[in-house]
């Protein structure tokens, strides 16, 4: 293995402290949670977990949003899945999720506070949320 300099070393601390704090929970009361079952693999899923974090990062909203994942949610037809979770709205349950869906799930519903009516799988009826 070739030797690093201080600063090559400095900049890949910062780049794996960046990375971690991606992943911290403390704080975070909106979640996406990708199923990340072979299903999900098989569809693509990581591509989607990569997509949502890029589209994160962009908004400079990795603080307040924790991407996680998890395993299979039993709709392998509508592979990838991805459930989202933000305080005051209801929890959303998307499906054929890839990356332009993901940065569309981050524009209207993470910011917007807009549901994405084409890609909802499954969410509380409005008679329960009254």
């Amino acid at each position: 293995m070739a030797k690093m300099s201080l600063d090559q070393l400095r900049n890949l601390r910062d780049t794996r402290k960046n990375d971690l704090r991606k992943r911290d929970a403390e704080g975070k009361e909106i979640q996406v949670i990708v199923g990340m079952g072979t299903c999900g693999i098989a569809a693509g899923a990581k591509a989607t977990v990569d997509a949502f974090i890029d589209a994160l990062d962009a908004a400079k909203l990795v603080d307040s949003v924790m991407v996680r994942q998890t395993g299979c949610m039993g709709l392998c037809s509508s592979e990838p899945t991805v459930e989202v979770v933000v305080p005051g709205m209801p929890t959303v349950l998307y499906g054929t999720v890839d990356a332009s869906v993901a940065q569309e799930i981050v524009k209207k519903h993470i910011i917007g506070r807009e549901l994405l009516d084409n890609h909802i799988l499954d969410k509380p009826s409005t008679d329960i949320l009254a």
